[in-house]
């Protein structure tokens, strides 16, 4: 049976929150260039290596990653109602887009599916589907921040010592190498670059004390970009004078070298034929479910770190991504999700608006097409030092003290979602930390009282009130007050001011009129909807 529900008085039906920054303040596109500019190339440094290694590690076309990274840049970019938000292939659907290769035949015959994954987004977008990512908890939502921090910094240990044998962008605890991530690190140990150590620990050093030179004031050359700069400039003197610490070719950015006409012909074609094969559509399905909950998680995520704290519209996220998906398919590109590295990247780097997004996708095209050997030459350890710094600060102790401070309800389920995700992945691991939020919640639920005194001590008639919502977890409360009356006493329970009852709760409020005639209870009961009872069998 459902709940049965009253709405309360003197609500009004629709109410208008307070304004965001974004509504007071509204900004031109160009407004904030001398931001964004900058940010785009540091998200596009960061992006670059991440869409390759998600494409190698999904057995797809590197370019295929390639060409996610441009659409989730100018079309998601374009359509989002985030300003900061980064848009991309991520790591969190490499295993569904091998998975469904393989179950497919082939990457052209797997294209459909992106497609049709898409339009269903665009459908749970126009059906407003996107309400589920405010029902993530808070401690949920900053542990998961807290856990790609970490995650991040010992996923690029390897990367920065000059140990590449797991693909860059790779957030699985066991990766598909066979290591773990914690293994991957030993075996780094005895296998470093030092020319890669030393451009990892001059990037870091230069990302730290930058802020305090007279070079922070130059708006279009942000740390990240010199800290690669630098790596560029290290390796290639270190190629003229030593060239036994050089970094090895394998250490370095590997993006394809055909040209635009090279590019152009090795796009794969989605192949309308798969749309015959059931596993097709099964297969759209789960990638526009997991990319749907995963952007969703990453837009919630995004807005905590935007320091203008504009809440973004999930609605019209879902939109943007489905829209990105779709044309991602008909070009050729892997699956499109928000991404929290990316647009943390973003953030870090100093982005104001989605200008910043949008002309990284711009850059991703420019890298293809016209300066692939150029840069050809960026060590990945100059990259890993400014993931490195990323992750730090997106795990920083202030977090953790005031998790802390927040009680055990808060902090239990932010230290679980870390390790869950630190042992596991990003989906399975928030998974695990919003069932220990819920228990949480259902334990305070459970806590509370069912019956409400509001009679003195002493008094003939016992008075009790109903709280709002009397569910079925009120019911073991419910029963123990009302079994632990006393005979021929006097008792009044109200219900006028509950706006929803469960059938469970009222079943144990109604079925107690017998128990109390037997006991000789003078028992009342007040704005308390009468049902009836559903026989034991």
């Amino acid at each position: 049976m459902p709940a049965i529900s009253r709405a309360p008085d003197g609500v009004p039906e629709s109410s208008v929150g307070p304004a965001s920054p974004s509504a007071i303040a509204p900004r031109g596109f160009f407004d904030e260039w001398r931001n964004d500019i900058p940010a785009s190339v540091v998200v596009f440094l960061v992006a670059l290596p991440l869409c390759l290694g998600v494409a190698l590690a999904s057995g797809a076309p590197l370019l295929s990653g390639v060409v996610a990274g441009i659409v989730g840049g100018i079309v998601v970019g374009a359509a989002s109602g985030s300003q900061l938000m980064v848009s991309g292939p991520a790591a969190g659907l490499t295993a569904i887009v091998v998975t469904g290769i393989s179950q497919v035949g082939g990457f052209p015959q797997f294209l459909p599916a992106v497609i049709l994954g898409g339009a269903l987004q665009l459908g749970l977008g126009a059906a407003r589907a996107g309400v589920i990512g405010y029902y993530f908890p808070a401690s949920v939502i900053k542990g998961m921040l807290a856990a790609i921090g970490l995650t991040l910094i010992l996923k690029q240990i390897p990367h920065a010592v000059g140990y590449d044998a797991d693909y860059e962008g790779d957030f699985s605890f066991v990766s598909p190498s066979g290591e773990n991530t914690f293994g991957a690190i030993g075996n780094a140990m005895q296998q470093v670059q030092p020319g890669a150590i030393a451009a990892a620990l001059i990037g870091i050093a230069l990302m730290v004390i930058w802020p305090k030179t007279p070079m922070a004031r130059i708006k279009l050359f942000p740390a990240p970009l010199a800290a690669v700069v630098i790596g560029v400039g290290l390796n290639q003197l270190l190629l003229t004078v030593a060239p036994e610490y050089a970094i090895r070719d394998t250490h370095l950015v590997a993006l394809p070298t055909t040209g635009a006409e090279g590019v152009w012909s090795q796009l794969a074609r989605p192949d309308w034929g798969a749309l015959a094969n059931q596993q097709v559509w099964i297969l759209a399905a789960t990638i526009g479910i997991v990319a749907s909950l995963e952007s969703l998680l990453s837009l919630e995520a995004t807005n905590k770190l935007d320091p203008e704290k504009r809440d973004a519209p999930a609605n019209r996220e879902l939109l943007a991504q489905g829209l990105g998906n779709v044309v991602s398919g008909f070009l050729g590109g892997l699956p499109v999700t928000g991404v929290i590295v990316r647009s943390s990247a973003n953030v870090d780097a100093g982005a104001r608006t989605r200008l910043s997004a949008i002309v990284h996708g711009g850059l991703l095209i420019v890298a293809v097409l016209l300066l692939a050997r150029i840069l050809n030459l960026i060590p990945l350890s100059a990259l890993a030092a400014v993931l490195l710094v990323t992750g730090f600060k997106l795990t920083t102790p202030a977090l953790w003290k005031s998790a802390w401070r927040l009680g055990l309800s808060h902090f239990i389920p932010f230290a679980v979602t870390i390790v869950a995700i630190l042992f596991t992945d990003l989906l399975r691991g928030i998974g695990v930390g919003l069932v220990v939020g819920i228990a949480f919640i259902i334990a305070e639920h459970m806590r509370r009282p069912g019956l409400i005194r509001v009679s003195p001590p002493g008094a003939i008639l016992t008075r009790y009130v109903l709280p709002d919502q009397v569910t079925f977890l009120s019911k073991a409360s419910i029963a123990r007050e009302l079994e632990e009356l006393p005979d021929c006493c006097r008792v009044e329970i109200d219900g006028r001011r509950t706006a929803r009852f469960d059938y469970d709760a009222l079943e144990v409020i109604l079925a107690f009129r017998e128990t109390a005639r037997s006991r000789n209870i003078d028992y009342r009961l007040v704005g308390i909807p009468e049902v009836g009872l559903t026989p034991a069998h």
